[in-house]
């Protein structure tokens, strides 16, 4: 039964993918049956049916007060559209709240239509350059509950878009976008449609949620559209099938869609695909697998990482020009992260990593000494250690700095004066003042008074930490004779594995006396 439902969904005009995926949920008691059991088919319109979003209450829809912009690609029907969705506000709230909005500046025919239809409606139409804000507009539309944008057509591969969808966010109201997607186009060409609009709407601080299916009355087959808005999970909300305003849009309705695709199912033979040979254990079983762990990660990782909100926002950036990548980059990092959310940083160390060309980034940490997941790349940093220290102060209201060696004399007297918690991690032969001598802390550590041992991980794996501590002084450069600029704890760590106690190695740390005896927190988040 999974082969032939699999089939059926080919010959209807579904991927392969989404073939694969369905099919393989079928249920034991049905995958066990006969080839030609009808409740297979109603299994499997009903499965599709769940992954079709729609909308449960047009009510709901239609009782939102806002602003609502139509956007796609040229000739995908926006203007009729917007008229149809017009007269639906207009039937339902009159013509007192509604407003129509025009920002296709370039076909005249398009804006002498609009302006036909907000004439036979009885409702206002404002025009709008396609560069031009709709702020520019909300003084006029004082009393406009309701406001409908028809947009000016574009490619999905005109970099404008982005622009375009910009202009649409620079109102105070938020903008509510709706990609319109033609049931005649190509599956190819959905695909990419949806996937620049998308990209587009991101890079623009803005989502695209929703979506009508326009011209379904021109299509051979409904389902390559419903397909594509399946797997990029868009709510449908209404589906367009003629010129008629407002008669021909009708409410997405997922089990009557599905049933009218597989009704027009086309032989096998006329697919230039083969067979996909589902069984439902296979391939479809393990991606289908694969998906949900890996939604489940990601779900993880949000709830667990601070800032994974804003490192999902800059994976967005890549697909965009380079000009408009570092735009929207110096935006995102000049207000990250928000006030508050940090409570220290992780400097990396100042040179590159062995064998590449860049250096590891600074990490901001958060109150439980976590890293924020949106890493701060070295070259957007002041130059000078102090320098960088006193606007990480100032600009994120820092009260913790680790770093990977010791600060330099400005910066660690600044540290002092400022009474900052501070902490460094260290070799072993890094050298400092005890008893008036200049030694390693390698020759010191058998001086360390022993003072606990500590449960932790190194690599992702059980250790024991033992810890010993000596007093010290940190001076500058310039030998015995350099002053110092502050006494400290050096604090050595020895690490043993913690199954067989073998010794795994050292670590070293320098930490201001000022802080306490007390073993500090620091060292541990230094140690991940």
């Amino acid at each position: 039964i999974a082969q032939r439902l699999a089939q059926a969904m080919l010959e209807a005009g579904f991927s392969r993918t989404l073939a694969e995926d369905v099919t393989a949920t079928l249920p034991d008691e049905l995958r066990s049956g006969e080839p030609t059991d009808e409740r297979g088919m109603a299994w499997l319109v009903r499965q599709l049916g769940r992954r079709l979003h729609s909308l449960a209450d047009e009510s709901a829809f239609m009782a939102r007060e806002g602003i609502v912009a139509l956007v796609g690609p040229t000739g995908v029907g926006k203007t009729t559209t917007t008229a149809k969705l017009t007269a639906r506000y207009v039937m339902r709230h009159g013509t007192r709240p509604v407003a129509l909005v025009t920002t296709d500046s370039f076909r005249i025919g398009a804006h002498e239509q609009l302006r036909i239809y907000s004439r036979l409606l009885d409702v206002p139409m404002y025009a709008l350059n396609a560069d031009q804000p709709v702020s520019d507009l909300l003084e006029r539309m004082k009393g406009k509950s309701r406001v409908v944008i028809d947009t000016v057509g574009m490619s999905q591969r005109d970099q404008r878009v982005i622009e375009q969808i910009g202009h649409l966010q620079g109102a105070e109201t938020p903008v509510r976008l709706v990609l319109l997607l033609n049931a005649a186009s190509q599956p190819e060409t959905l695909e990419e449609v949806v996937v620049r609009y998308r990209q587009a709407a991101r890079a623009a601080g803005a989502e695209v949620e929703d979506c009508i299916i326009t011209k379904q009355d021109e299509a051979g087959r409904l389902a390559p559209v419903l397909d594509i808005v399946m797997r990029h999970g868009l709510r449908l909300l209404f589906v367009s099938h003629g010129q008629r305003v407002p008669e021909d849009m009708a409410l997405a309705e997922p089990v009557s869609l599905i049933e009218g695709c597989l009704a027009q199912r086309t032989s096998a033979l006329q697919q230039a695909s083969p067979s996909p040979g589902v069984d439902g254990a296979g391939r479809g079983s393990g991606l289908l697998g694969q998906g949900r762990r890996l939604a489940t990660v990601w779900q993880e990782l949000r709830r667990r990482l601070h800032g994974f909100d804003s490192l999902e926002r800059v994976w967005s950036l890549p697909g965009l020009p380079a000009t408009v990548q570092q735009q929207r980059l110096d935006t995102l990092l000049c207000d990250y992260p928000q006030r508050g959310q940090a409570l220290g940083m992780l400097w990396g160390e100042r040179r590159n990593v062995p064998g590449e060309h860049w250096a590891m980034p600074d990490m901001l940490l958060d109150a439980e000494g976590g890293w924020l997941a949106l890493p701060l790349p070295q070259h957007r940093q002041v130059a000078g250690q102090q320098a960088r220290l006193e606007e990480a102060a100032q600009r994120h209201g820092l009260t913790l700095q680790l770093m990977y060696g010791l600060p330099d004399s400005e910066a660690g007297s600044w540290l002092e004066q400022q009474r900052v918690t501070w902490c460094s991690q260290v070799r072993g032969s890094q050298r400092v003042m005890h008893a008036g001598e200049r030694q390693s802390l390698t020759t010191l550590a058998a001086m360390a008074e022993r003072v606990d041992e500590r449960e932790c991980r190194l690599r992702g794996m059980p250790a024991q930490l033992v810890l010993s501590r000596l007093a010290v002084s940190v001076t500058g450069k310039g030998g015995r004779h350099a002053p110092a600029w502050a006494d400290a704890y050096a604090w050595c760590g020895e690490l043993h594995d913690a199954e067989s106690g073998r010794v795994l190695g050292k670590r070293y740390w320098i930490i201001p006396q000022r802080l306490g005896q007390a073993i500090p927190p620091v060292l541990l988040m230094l140690l991940k």
